[in-house]
């Protein structure tokens, strides 16, 4: 389990970023994984799953204030890197995160609810089984692949302040059990066209520079779900299929 969190959400230009960014480089440097890359921005993969009712993306765009989110996040395609079973729940305004790290080759039989064969392996079990335990609870399986570009900032304090912005945000409906980035058929989300998504999240006292950040630059806290916005468009625009479009509408 990561420690308790509050995140906020903003939509910025990239003229903004840019901006942001050369303001918060005296106060964070970039974490591991941005360290390792030109420009500093990395490729994340989500399979989210839901239900046949789209449950958990209905609670995501209606605010519910007690939800959660099924995921599995990969890095690359690369299949001898681990993947992550991830449970993200909110309650109110406090984010909680569990993961297990797997492999690519179990994720097919666990999410049918078995367990791992005895050469598997996972960094912790408790976690791999809460998350197969909210899945069977409401028949959670694979609905739309999310990838996007990641350039991420964290302080190495207690307090553990953490900024991102996610780019080129796309999209795959899918109910396979596969993580993947590669491929075609892949969908931009509009929502994104020309911005980035900046996210706030710290686990402690809110810092006073990102007090003086947020109003330098005259930003408005939003809800911005990569998930349940992607689920919506894709069948505003048709790729979800005819099912799924009668019980999104309906």
């Amino acid at each position: 389990m990561l420690a308790c969190r509050y995140e906020m959400k903003y939509l910025v230009t990239e003229i903004e970023a840019a901006a942001m960014t050369n303001y918060i480089r005296p106060f964070l440097e970039y974490d591991k994984y941005s360290k390792l890359q030109r420009g500093g921005m990395y490729p994340i993969v989500s399979l989210y799953l839901d239900s046949s009712d789209f449950r958990l993306c209905r609670e995501s765009l209606f605010g519910v204030k007690n939800r959660f989110k099924l995921r599995i996040r990969s890095y690359t395609d690369e299949p001898e890197y681990p993947r992550f079973f991830e449970i993200k729940r909110r309650i109110n305004r406090v984010i909680l995160k569990s993961r297990a790290r797997v492999m690519d080759q179990d994720i097919h039989s666990l999410l049918k609810g078995r367990r791992l064969a005895p050469q598997g392996y996972t960094t912790d079990e408790a976690a791999l089984s809460q998350f197969q335990l909210y899945a069977a609870s409401i028949h959670a399986g694979p609905l739309v692949l999310i990838k996007y570009l990641r350039q991420a900032f964290e302080s190495a304090s207690a307090n553990r302040v953490r900024v991102t912005f996610d780019r080129q945000l796309c999209y795959k409906v899918t109910h396979e059990p596969r993580v993947y980035m590669g491929g075609s058929g892949w969908v931009e989300n509009d929502m994104t066209a020309g911005y980035a998504i900046l996210e706030i999240k710290f686990t402690g006292v809110y810092p006073v520079w990102l007090t003086r950040l947020v109003r330098a630059f005259n930003l408005e806290a939003r809800s911005i779900s990569k998930f349940a916005t992607s689920v919506e468009q894709s069948c505003q625009l048709g790729y979800c299929g005819p099912a799924m479009r009668s019980l999104w509408n309906g």
